[in-house]
Order: C-alpha cells, then structure tokens, then sequence
C-alpha cells in the first residue's frame, strides 16, 4: 500500500510538472492559434480570443486551465470548430491503438526468439545474423523504412495500400515502420539478458541435473532474462498506442500522433496540451505497472511497504 501511494503521488507530481511547463512554453512561443488566419480583422481576432478566454491574464488562463483538466476536461479546439479535445482523443486513439498494438505484436513475436536463438548460438552465424540485423533495424529511420517499404510493396508490386485507413490491409506497411526499431532493441535487450542469466551458477545447477536446453530456457532463463524487455516495454507501449507521429504523417492515418502534428502547424494549444497530458498519464501509468511485473518475474524484487521503490 505504501509503494502504491509513494508511485501515485510521483505520478500526479510529474504530470503536475508536465502540465505547468508544456503550458508556458506554449504561451511563450510568439503568436497565438488566431494570428495565422489572413485577412482576419482586428475586431474579430480579439473577439475569438475573448471567446475562448486568451486575453486573460495568463495566470488565470494557467488557473482555469488545471481546474478544467481536474474535472476530465482537456478544452476545446480552437482550429476544430464545435469539436473538443476530448472527442479528437476519443475519436483518434483507437486508431493509433489499434495500430499499435499490431506493431508491439510483431515486435515482442520477433525480437525475444531473435535474442534468444542469439544468444543460445552466441559468437556462431545465427548470432552474427540477428546482431547484423538488429543493427540495421536500430539504425534506419521509421520514416526511411515507411518510405522503402510504400515504394517496393505500394508502388511497385502494387500488394498493399500506400496510405489512408481503410481496412486490414492498410495497416499492413505502417505497422512495419513501426515495429523495425523496437523489434531491434527488444532482441539485444533478450540476448543480453539471456547472455548474463546463462552464466548464472542456479543455470549451471540445473544442467547438471540433466534438464533440456528448452526447459533451461522456458522454466528457469527466460522470466530473468525479460527483465530489461519489460523495462523497455513501459515507455514503448505507451509512445506507439499514442501513435507514431512521423508514420501517422506519412501514411495519412487518422491517428492521435497526426493530430498531434497538425496541432503544432495550427497552434492549436488545448490540442497539443491535451495530447502531451494523454501520452504523460499512459505512460507514467505503464511505468507503474512495469514496477509491478517486476515482483512478478523476479522474487528478489519485493514491493515491501515503507521501502523505497
């Protein structure tokens, strides 16, 4: 109960800190949502900006701005006409979510056999392979694989859609721009992990016992060895059901990360404010429940109360 409420109240303090300062740098950056429009009379501009408050002072913008984001209120768009940030985030995180979990499929179906068999045949060819692979996947950018794979699979082989949302198969080629890079990570994470638990002396106990390398690996090596995926696993879950801004971008998906960008282009603050707010709390959340699966894996780690985490 102690570490829960320690975690919480880190939780609320963060996104307390998150808030306050994604909110003044979004007034400190010249300009406004409205000052954008041409040919916009002066008249009209200050009307729209007393409509929606921002002539205030900022300290009571700030004031109002928490006490509407303590009831469930994120605000309203100011380039979205009659829409909320509420329903944009309601409207548009399935989509990414749905993309998303599609990708960390892929990436946890991949990456941990791939660590494993490297580490299980360390320094011989299927090791050199993955590690010649993982490398390449660490190194090239999601949008240069989005663009590789909409040329070779879109426009020239015609096999898949190269962009919109429009069924199974349009979440094809986005999920694999999402998924190269963590796919690459979560198998050097396994093999490194692997790598240090199979020189463990508890391993060395049980194959003296006679067990087979499977129930080494599945029973006694691998929960140890995920350690550091689950760490990983925390934040990544959380950046790509948030959506990938770049790749939402590209393949003109209607997602939270596109959103997101065309906020920026517009100014629109309640929407970038409201997005980075959504993406804070999934992911000091997922954190959390990271911390969690800790105890789970290792028993060594203890959720003692009136312990530090």
């Amino acid at each position: 109960m102690h570490f829960l409420i320690h975690r919480l109240a880190s939780m609320f303090l963060v996104l307390f800190v998150i808030i306050t300062a994604t909110f003044l740098l979004m007034h400190a950056i010249p300009g406004g949502p409205f000052t954008t429009e041409k040919n916009l009379p002066e008249a009209i501009q200050k009307n729209m900006e007393e409509r929606y408050h921002l002539n205030d002072p900022l300290w009571k913008q700030y004031a109002d701005y928490l006490a509407h984001v303590a009831s469930g209120d994120l605000g309203p768009s100011f380039k979205y006409e009659n829409r909320s940030v509420n329903d944009l985030i309601r409207e548009s995180f399935p989509v990414s979510a749905e993309l998303g979990v599609i990708a960390i499929f892929w990436a946890i179906c991949l990456g941990i056999p791939a660590g494993i068999i490297a580490a299980v045949y360390h320094n011989r060819w299927p090791d050199y392979i993955a590690m010649f692979l993982t490398t390449i996947g660490i190194s090239v950018p999601g949008f240069i694989l989005a663009a590789l794979l909409i040329f070779v699979f879109a426009l020239q082989l015609g096999w898949l859609p190269a962009a919109l949302w429009e069924g199974p198969s349009s979440t094809v080629l986005p999920a694999l721009a999402l998924t190269g890079l963590p796919t690459a990570f979560i198998a050097r994470l396994t093999r490194s992990g692997m790598l240090e638990v199979l020189n463990q002396d508890y391993i060395r106990t049980v194959r003296a016992k006679g067990l087979s390398q499977y129930t080494i690996l599945t029973r006694h090596a691998l929960k140890n060895a995920l350690i550091p995926v689950v760490t990983y696993l925390g934040p990544l879950i959380a950046g790509i059901l948030t959506g990938s801004f770049v790749i939402e971008t590209i393949f003109a998906i209607p997602g939270l990360g596109r959103h997101f960008v065309t906020s920026i282009y517009n100014r629109d603050y309640t929407v970038i404010l409201g997005i980075t707010i959504f993406y804070s709390a999934l992911l000091v959340t997922l954190n959390l429940l990271v911390d969690i699966v800790y105890a789970l894996l290792d028993p060594r780690i203890k959720l003692n109360e009136g312990k530090d985490d």
